[in-house]
């Protein structure tokens, strides 16, 4: 039986992370983003949660709906032809039949991966419980497969982004890594971990992809493919860097009346050609 384009779409994207090169995630928030990335010769477009939820008028988190956050994936993936990976957060409810109805959604949206996260917002809780997370990512594999495409799941963990975590940051991370990929992860994710030294061991323990968080004052890519990742994603940080662009803008038009903050910027009829 031939496979569907999705499914080939999928299956591309999985090998993307065992290739001799390390796969390169420069989120995209929207269509006119995605377009942009894709125009730049990129592998594959990853959304940022964050990016759509601030695009969207909410804070990261969760805040915004499942509906709403796929609604955007859906129309960067019928928007782009490369394999479009979607930040469902922590799936939009605890249960796992929450998480395998996201699955089942951002596969209908026309997503072939899925970032998938254990945090719960509770500064109590921060991490959900590790058995409930395993059964949760048995859930996605099992939607996944009942819905004939083989999702590649993204699960992270946060203890790396957590201000003051009880323990031991690398044990725990290790230890929950592990269980998501037995559990049927993909690639697993530990944004917040910086060091090289711990993230070389880290790929040598689990034996798997690893997606590592990038941005200013992070190892290169290349010291990061020295050390091993599969899979490096910058998260908000474009969408905030763009933000941060139109306050320069706005601050010297407000200061002197100028304009040189817009040189570089792509014409109107480049912008429109990429939109067609």
């Amino acid at each position: 039986m031939s496979q569907s384009p999705q499914s080939q779409k999928a299956e591309a994207f999985r090998q993307l992370h065992h290739g001799p090169k390390l796969l390169l995630l420069i989120n995209a928030w929207d269509v006119a983003s995605s377009r942009i990335l894709e125009a730049a010769g990129v592998s594959a477009i990853a959304t940022t949660s964050a990016g759509i939820a601030s695009s969207l008028g909410y804070p990261d988190g969760e805040q915004v709906s499942r509906l709403e956050m796929l609604e955007v994936v859906a129309r960067i993936a019928k928007a782009v032809q490369l394999p479009v990976t979607a930040d469902a957060e922590a799936g939009y409810g605890f249960t796992p039949e929450d998480a395998a109805r996201t699955a089942r959604e951002v596969i209908a949206s026309g997503a072939v991966g899925m970032n998938f996260e254990d945090s719960t917002g509770d500064q109590g809780r921060p991490l959900l419980d590790m058995t409930l997370q395993v059964e949760r990512i048995t859930a996605i594999r099992q939607a996944a497969k009942e819905a004939g495409v083989p999702l590649v799941l993204n699960a992270r963990t946060d203890p790396y982004l957590l201000p003051a975590f009880p323990g031991d940051r690398y044990a725990e991370t290790a230890r929950r890594l592990a269980a998501y990929r037995d559990a049927g992860a993909d690639c697993v994710f530990a944004p917040g971990l910086r060091d090289l030294k711990a993230i070389s061991r880290l790929v040598s323990e689990l034996k798997c992809p690893l997606n590592i968080l990038a941005g200013p004052g992070s190892p290169s890519l290349q010291e990061f493919q020295q050390a091993g990742v599969a899979r490096v994603s910058l998260g908000s940080a474009p969408m905030r860097a763009t933000l941060g662009l139109l306050q320069r803008m706005a601050k010297e038009l407000a200061s002197t009346g100028t304009y040189q903050t817009l040189e570089g910027a792509p014409t109107h009829s480049e912008v429109n050609r990429l939109m067609e």
